[in-house]
């Protein structure tokens, strides 16, 4: 059993290999790269991106110790801009005064100083610590005991005093809550590796049970630079034949890390390879110390590496598979004019579609949308889908979701015709005639916007109909959003309301032609539904069914409400010759819209 379990090890090799960033992991493949963050809200933020594989670059740069340079400093710059790039998924707070005035006045990005400051006196406390202090230690100790060490030994002294200090700073770090939780997240992405590599199934709970070190650490890299330094300076420092000191001691071991990090690379590389005891040796001060920097990390820690470890998977079998970017918070001013952009160059010229997206969707006032106020990245992602569902020419109010008509939240989609500003007109001439104790009848109700509307401004006595079943299911799901009773009945027209009778009749019918159904806007013929539109040949159908049949279900005195199209209002006035009295009232646009009957 002993020699099965070591043989399965490690069935799924892979040279995958991560960093754990803030609050997230990147995992790093042949061909891709993959960086997970969980956010403030619990989301999982993904950015993938493609590398130019080793394979394929130059052959200078594939050579052994020639490529542990490279991936040196690549680890380096990349892993800095990696780091940044996750702080930012977190950048909800709002800019300080000066923040606004350095990007305002003196168009500098703010975050891009912290970061190359950041770099600098990264580098910095890194030749005081590793380079200057152990030197500096050194020479105490030769001042305190009166002695002069040779090459040999003053370089392992240094190396040890450099070790020590490693080791003493990352058990300082460790003890910071942050850096702690990056710790975890350190051990979350070796132990996804660890578990991939075991052949078992990429889940938490699998992942949980794997080790949380491993072979090609960086914590592993760092020892195997600080021993090879040791060596490698001792033996150049010989070859001169003379102590190098101070300064110029510091600037050779600066322009020998390199040739270090090459070497800790192909080190490190070649034992990652093997699980023969016999280098075991050379493994253990890695694997010890990584027990440091390295913390058993909680489920949704496990569940972030394994994201991240997935899409580098499926990007390096896959070349067709897109990049993706990070959805992180934006200011206000600058996400409106990026959907301004993005609707502009899909033919949607409406400025003012930008502005209702982000202020509907932030509940907020346009007039507040041009400020430096940030929108979280789930707002952003809110917005960002219902951008990508407008402009395939999907119309406004059906990505959102709803409309208001008359001061009511209406749910709307492609079961429905969305409610027009005009509309308002009929519900608010109608009001003339109702009361608490009126029947109505809403004909061709759609979403029933208008018998909604009527019923909560005077609680009258409302019927809605409509032959259309996916209408009539939305619209009792508006009725009951606003807290409106009203009877849906299934009918086509009049056909299923046996006796009733009505004091008002209120419609607004389909009333385009056929003919002019397919050149309507794409907005309207693509997604609002035909048989909200479509009034038959002339447009008069509905009209005609309504007029003939109106008087046989209104009361005695009854009031008949009709919206009607551009140049349609004449031509059922003289349909309505048998009405007592008939009117013709106007729109906003001074267009005739509604025709007004009393039997």
């Amino acid at each position: 059993m002993g020699k099965k379990r070591d043989k399965n090890k490690n069935c799924n090799k892979v040279s995958i290999g991560g960093q754990a960033v803030l609050e997230g992991v990147m995992m790093r493949g042949a061909c891709s790269m993959a960086t997970a963050v969980r956010d403030s809200d619990g989301i999982i933020r993904l950015e993938t991106k493609r590398i130019k594989p080793q394979k394929e670059r130059n052959l200078f740069f594939r050579l052994p110790i020639v490529r542990g340079v490279v991936a040196f400093i690549s680890s380096l710059v990349g892993g800095s801009k990696v780091l940044m790039r996750s702080a930012e998924v977190f950048g909800e707070s709002e800019p300080t005064r000066f923040e606004k005035w350095m990007s305002e006045k003196l168009k500098i990005d703010v975050m891009s100083v912290i970061t190359t400051i950041s770099l600098i006196l990264g580098l910095g406390l890194a030749i005081f610590l590793f380079m200057w202090l152990p030197q500096f230690c050194r020479n105490q100790l030769e001042f305190l005991f009166k002695v002069k060490f040779d090459v040999w030994a003053k370089n392992f002294i240094e190396g040890f005093l450099k070790l020590l200090i490693f080791i003493a700073y990352i058990l300082l770090c460790s003890m910071l809550k942050d850096i702690r939780r990056t710790f975890m997240y350190h051990g979350a992405e070796h132990k996804t590796i660890s578990c991939y590599e075991k052949g078992l199934k990429l889940t938490v709970e699998n992942a949980k049970k794997c080790s949380r070190v491993h072979d090609r650490c960086g914590t592993t890299f760092m020892v195997f630079v600080m021993l090879i330094s040791i060596l490698l300076f001792a033996v150049v420092e010989s070859l001169i034949g003379q102590h190098v000191e101070k300064i110029f001691r510091i600037l050779l071991k600066l322009a020998m890390l390199p040739v270090v990090a090459g070497l800790s690379y192909e080190l490190l590389k070649g034992l990652a390879k093997t699980d023969c005891f016999i280098f075991y040796p050379l493994k253990v001060p890695g694997l010890l110390l990584q027990r440091i920097t390295t913390k058993e990390p909680d489920s949704d820690m496990l569940e972030v590496a394994i994201t991240a470890f997935k899409a580098v998977l499926e990007m390096d079998a896959d070349k067709t598979i897109p990049e993706k970017e990070f959805v992180i918070p934006q200011k206000r001013r600058d996400l409106l004019e990026k959907v301004s952009k993005t609707l502009q160059n899909h033919g949607i010229d409406e400025s003012a579609e930008a502005e209702w997206i982000i202020s509907i969707a932030l509940g907020v006032k346009r007039s507040a949308l041009k400020t430096d106020d940030m929108v979280s990245a789930k707002n952003v992602d809110k917005i960002n889908k219902i951008v990508d569902q407008r402009i395939t020419g999907r119309p406004l109010w059906y990505c959102i979701g709803d409309t208001e008509f008359y001061g009511y939240k209406i749910k709307v989609d492609e079961r429905v015709l969305i409610p027009r500003p005009e509309t308002e007109i009929l519900v608010e001439k109608s009001l003339n005639y109702i009361s608490a104790d009126t029947s109505v009848l809403d004909m061709c109700t759609g979403s029933g916007a208008i018998a909604i509307a009527v019923k909560l401004k005077t609680n009258a006595i409302v019927t809605a109909v409509d032959i259309s079943v996916d209408a009539l299911q939305i619209a009792k799901e508006n009725a009951k959003i606003n807290g409106a009773e009203i009877q849906f009945i299934e009918s086509d027209m009049f056909s299923n309301l046996s006796d009733m009778r009505f004091d008002v009749i209120i419609s607004n019918p389909p009333y385009i032609k056929s003919e002019d159904v397919l050149n309507l806007q794409k907005e309207v013929k693509d997604f609002e539904p035909l048989i909200a539109l479509d009034g038959g040949k002339d447009g008069f159908d509905f009209y005609k069914i309504i007029i003939q049949n109106a008087k046989n279900y209104l009361n005695d005195n009854g009031v008949l409400l009709l919206e009607c199209g551009e140049g349609q209002a004449h031509t059922i006035k003289e349909m309505l010759a048998d009405a007592k009295c008939v009117e013709i009232i106007k729109d906003y646009e001074n267009i005739d819209r509604i025709v007004k009957a009393v039997f």
